[in-house]
């Protein structure tokens, strides 16, 4: 398939959070702009360096093992990740790789903006938001049928 990266910016979504309810001014909301992510279609989710965390002010969320080809590793999971790549944004947990590491884009991100690997251009493109082929998906439920569920049946 060939390797796929991308420049992705990253935001602290508390602070955005606190900026939305006046206790933080727009200038101290902290964002950085990573360069060549590689895209990971054996990753799960977003993997940041230390130091890229640190910049950002993450809050660690919990522990974690992460299982990799060179073996099993405990390491950190942080909270409220806003990654912005071609117009379009969703709010992640990251996954804390050691300094100096390549950041890694995993699949879930990618499924929530609805980009998708180009294994030609070798480049991320933006699947459709408003056809039939788009990547929104819902359970074919409808509301009727919802209702008449029980509490057990969840």
């Amino acid at each position: 398939m060939g390797k796929v990266t991308i420049d992705i910016e990253i935001t602290n979504h508390s602070d955005e959070n606190l900026f939305d309810n006046n206790f933080l001014i727009a200038e101290k909301i902290r964002k950085v702009i990573v360069d060549k992510v590689l895209v990971d279609t054996g990753a799960t989710t977003l993997c940041l360096p230390k130091n890229v965390i640190e910049t950002l002010g993450l809050k660690v969320s919990r522990k974690i093992v992460v299982n990799t080809a060179t073996g099993d590793y405990v390491t950190n999971i942080y909270q409220d990740a806003k990654i912005t790549i071609k117009g379009r944004s969703c709010v992640v947990e990251c996954i804390e790789l050691p300094d100096n590491r390549t950041p890694l884009l995993g699949v879930i991100p990618m499924e929530m903006m609805g980009l998708e690997i180009d294994v030609v251009k070798h480049e991320l493109k933006l699947l459709p938001d408003f056809s039939s082929d788009t990547y929104l998906l819902a359970l074919g439920l409808s509301f009727k049928t919802c209702e008449n569920l029980n509490n057990n049946d969840l």
